[in-house]
């Protein structure tokens, strides 16, 4: 999967692509991150790529022909991706929208920095746009590397074992939250790991699981539980990270 990230500050993301599963991922060819700096397309001697909002206000705003320059150009490399412009303003990212866009052989990320884009840019470009929560960041990088590693860690390979992913808090195959771990060592501080899970009964420690995970669901995030239900909801739809997008 192409993950191809439109920024003015790439070397933002150096640690991001070098490090953990991601540099694994990488160079093990399972995703492509490519990051592209707005100012090459600028035509400005200078580079310039931002300027004073019209009408008056602080902060500096994204102008139109670089980004859409940018963008037109990224899109010719490879079949057009699906455009996502991370805003403050836009849907709550989740655990479904990444089950989503893992389908999509290529992701274009445009990160927006000061006080936005030019509202042109949206409205020649039609971005989706998203967002990672109701407060704002200075610019949309860690938005798209949260999207980047939300999605590409459903790719399969990148984890060490895929049902990681399918047990995970808010995944398809866990729609509430996840049940607590243990490991080595047996006690810790007078604290000690449930009896159950030494038992080796497979189905009883499976069932111990579900219901502390019912639990957990229930107490922490009442919003993911369907009313007068014992299941959790499956339209959970505060069940994202919390976090956003592109320094409005």
């Amino acid at each position: 999967m192409r993950f191809d990230v439109l920024t003015l500050f790439p070397g933002l993301f150096q640690g991001f692509v070098t490090e953990s599963l991601m540099a694994k991922a990488v160079q093990r060819n399972l995703i492509d991150i490519r990051l592209h700096d707005f100012r090459l397309w600028s035509q400005d001697k200078h580079h310039k790529v931002d300027d004073r909002p019209f009408g008056g206000g602080p902060g500096m705003v994204l102008m139109a022909d670089p980004v859409v320059r940018c963008v037109e150009a990224i899109q010719q490399e490879a079949p057009p991706g699906e455009l996502i412009l991370l805003t403050p303003q836009g849907e709550r990212f989740n655990q479904r929208i990444a089950e989503s866009l893992v389908r999509s052989p290529r992701l274009v990320l445009l990160c927006g920095r000061y006080e936005g884009f030019d509202q042109r840019v949206l409205d020649l470009l039609r971005p989706r746009e998203l967002s990672l929560g109701d407060f704002v960041l200075n610019g949309g990088e860690v938005a798209a590397m949260a999207i980047i590693e939300a999605t590409a860690r459903l790719i399969p390979g990148v984890l060490g074992d895929e049902r990681s992913a399918v047990d995970d808090s808010f995944s398809s195959g866990n729609r509430g939250l996840e049940f607590p771990h243990y490991t080595r060592p047996r006690d810790y501080r007078g604290l000690t790991v449930p009896e159950i899970l030494f038992s080796g009964d497979h189905g009883r420690i499976q069932s111990w699981r579900e219901e502390q995970a019912r639990q957990r669901t229930k107490q922490r995030r009442a919003d993911l539980w369907s009313t007068g239900s014992d299941e959790p909801s499956s339209n959970p739809t505060s069940a994202e990270s919390d976090g956003t997008a592109d320094g409005e």
